[in-house]
């Protein structure tokens, strides 16, 4: 490989990646105004041996260090050249909606009031096994939560040192060394990092400790009908609304 082939593969190779999350981010919304399941076309889209099934788990973002960094640094060597590199710029400003997914979706939940409210938070970290977080759609949603009025209650198995940092001085967020203690006194319960601690929750004592019965799962760790047999009201990213 000649030494401006391997300057160029280093970026694309992360874009690319972050293109396939955006175009399954794009497409839950279409799923969900028509009545499709994202899930459910995921595993049919990924069942094609021509794709698979890497990357294209829709969710509320990426973030990181890489993705978004690189996806920007593409597009900017675009532009320094005199060339538009369009999908990259709609990679990137999808993800950036992306990140307001689920607090869009508790504000039509509740009519655009939420002052005073209390949202449990799992997690922070950007992705699982890390404590990176860095441009993570968690700290979207908490700033926002807490911008409106409302009170965060948060947990993540390795990020909570380098929350306490970033979160210093912010009035509203309290953060927990245990999922279960994010719970009391909260009215819902936002899910915006997958960890494996997280996939089979107790049902019973979320109903029991959600003052609304509600879960916002931005990684649509559960199944709709399975949480509604539970008395939950659950809202995820491309499928129906699951209300008890």
């Amino acid at each position: 490989m000649d030494i401006r082939s391997a300057e160029l593969t280093k970026y694309p190779d992360n874009a690319m990646l972050a293109t396939k999350i955006s175009f399954m981010n794009d497409l839950s919304h279409l799923a969900e105004r028509l009545g499709a399941d994202i899930e459910q076309v995921r595993q049919g889209i990924g069942s094609d041996n021509h794709i698979g099934y890497h990357f294209i788990y829709p969710g509320c973002g990426y973030g990181g260090s890489c993705f978004p960094k690189d996806v920007k640094a593409l597009e900017r060597t675009a532009h320094e050249i005199g060339y538009k590199a369009e999908l990259l710029t709609a990679v990137e400003n999808i993800n950036q909606r992306q990140k307001q997914v689920l607090f869009n979706k508790i504000i039509a939940h509740y009519n655009s009031d939420i002052k005073g409210m209390t949202f449990a938070l799992w997690c922070l970290a950007f992705k699982p096994k890390t404590d990176d977080m860095r441009k993570a759609p968690s700290r979207v949603l908490l700033e926002s939560l807490i911008n409106a009025g409302a009170y965060v209650r948060a947990y993540d198995p390795e990020a909570l040192g380098g929350a306490r940092k970033i979160y210093t001085h912010l009035a509203g967020l309290t953060l927990f060394d245990s999922q279960d203690l994010t719970l009391d006194g909260s009215n819902a319960l936002c899910i915006v990092t997958e960890w494996k601690n997280f996939w089979s929750p107790d049902f019973s004592l979320l109903k029991q400790k959600l003052a609304d019965a509600a879960i916002f799962d931005g990684r649509n760790l559960y199944n709709p009908n399975e949480v509604k047999r539970h008395g939950l009201n659950y809202f995820s990213i491309g499928r129906a609304i699951a209300e008890a």
